[in-house]
């Protein structure tokens, strides 16, 4: 249910990541398939490539091409650190985990020739060492956003559907050294951020130092954070305060059964509607994120969901087809059970149905699921929810217009090379307060001597 804006939004920072962790001796050029065509008949001294599941039949493909004519091919992402086995016949080395600690062992052996199967450290990486990504291995191609950045890695929390339930994933929430955000904040050059991470408050003591230091620095930016925000209002009070415009929220259903079966146990659907009401009260939208096809989903699941949608006023919605990802604890037990039905790497990309819902078949399951986007992205539900407050309602209308309801046709325009300037026209219209970074904010984080990382 994504229009092209979900391919260009954004470059993929793990490989700008590699890239800052590369010595400046070796040349490195990203690929990104998402916004170009590939070039697979060169001949680099070493290819990386990212896999997901459900681009890894591709990946490998790739890994193929490059292998037969002698270049060896080194396999890193998620997919390869949760399904290191399934990579292993498709690459010359698989990378098990993250990179910080392991890059600089891969290249080395690379250029002796003497590339191990796998790397894999006995510990997460220090995130102090863990450089600012280098922008300019993506300057010039076509993305939406060139302003995100994450100042964290993990989650506090293990829910069977998510990876951090894999036994690959470090278990904890660790985040960067303040000094070294505000310097990666800095090297944006812009007011407006996009925080990625996958809960911005994984440790909310952290959170409250880091926005106390964000205070000077007037940015507009949005992130994601877990259900359980509403707790904390002194933290939602600094969010505003600081020019937070929007919170990507997994509530994932309003079925209490469905959160206790997939143990995500920082959400309580009876405190929703009072997060939400304590978030909009501070100007700032909501992007709620759901899943359909918990065992205690029935058919009529996806009007009762639209039906409190709309009367919560959500400004933004993004659904997913629940998708047992491989090494989760969510795809174990449906294995054991008997009940995944599809193997096809593409398909596990939350809008197919791979597995035997129980409540419901798997035609009512992905129909429920195009009617709920349908429904909820329709001109008398765009109105409906329209935000009381002003605050909002530019910001909620360009989402729910051109990046939903009419983001194909606008997508069309933007695959002409015009990504940039359509995010650029959009966070204009959206934020006209917005004013780039003023230098005396910039130097003093710049001067800090974390610029570039912890390279030496």
């Amino acid at each position: 249910m994504d229009s092209a804006f979900k391919t260009h939004m954004a470059p993929p920072l793990g490989l700008l990541v590699l890239g800052a962790l590369t010595p400046r001796e070796h040349r490195v050029t990203v690929e990104d398939e998402n916004i170009e065509r590939l070039r697979i008949d060169d001949r680099p001294d070493l290819v990386g490539i990212t896999v997901k599941v459900d681009t890894a039949a591709r990946a490998w493909g790739i890994a193929r091409s490059y292998r037969e004519r002698g270049v060896p091919v080194v396999l890193g992402g998620i997919h390869a650190t949760v399904c290191p086995e399934a990579n292993l016949p498709h690459g010359d080395a698989v990378v098990i985990g993250e990179a910080e600690d392991l890059w600089g062992g891969v290249l080395a052996d690379a250029a002796a020739g003497t590339l191990k199967r796998t790397y894999r450290s006995a510990l997460p990486p220090d995130l102090a060492r863990s450089p600012i990504p280098r922008w300019e291995l993506a300057a010039g191609k076509n993305y939406f956003f060139s302003n995100t950045m994450t100042v964290s890695r993990g989650c506090p929390w293990q829910c069977d559907f998510c990876y951090s339930s894999s036994p690959n994933i470090p278990r904890g929430y660790r985040m960067k050294p303040i000094a070294n955000i505000l310097a990666e904040i800095a090297s944006l050059k812009t007011r407006h951020v996009m925080f990625i991470d996958d809960n911005f408050m994984g440790d909310p003591g952290r959170t409250r130092k880091l926005l106390s230091a964000m205070a000077p620095l007037g940015l507009t930016w949005h992130c994601a954070v877990s259900a359980d925000i509403g707790q904390y209002e002194d933290i939602l009070d600094q969010m505003a305060e600081t020019g937070c415009k929007s919170l990507f929220i997994g509530f994932e259903t309003i079925n209490e059964e469905n959160l206790s079966e997939c143990h995500k146990r920082q959400n309580r659907v009876a405190e929703y509607e009072r997060t939400i009401e304590r978030i909009h009260r501070r100007g700032m939208m909501v992007n709620a994120s759901l899943a359909f096809g918990f065992d205690g989903d029935r058919a009529d699941v996806f009007e009762r969901t639209f039906a409190w949608l709309v009367a919560q006023r959500i400004e933004t919605m993004t659904a997913h087809i629940l998708t047992p990802y491989p090494g989760t604890r969510l795809y174990q037990r449906l294995l054991e059970e008997g009940r995944i039905i599809d193997s096809e790497a593409p398909n596990y990309n939350t809008s197919q149905v791979v597995f035997r819902p129980r409540g419901m078949t798997a035609r009512e399951l992905r129909q429920g699921y195009l009617w709920l986007y349908d429904q909820f992205y329709s001109w008398p539900a765009i109105l409906a929810r329209l935000p009381a407050d002003p605050r909002r309602r530019t910001g909620y209308l360009l989402f729910n217009l051109f990046y939903r309801k009419y983001g194909a046709a606008v997508s069309l325009v933007g695959r002409l090379g015009l990504m940039g300037v359509i995010g650029r026209v959009g966070k204009r219209l959206a934020y006209p307060e917005e004013r780039i970074l003023p230098e005396q904010v910039m130097e003093p984080a710049m001067a800090r001597g974390v610029y570039y990382g912890l390279l030496g």
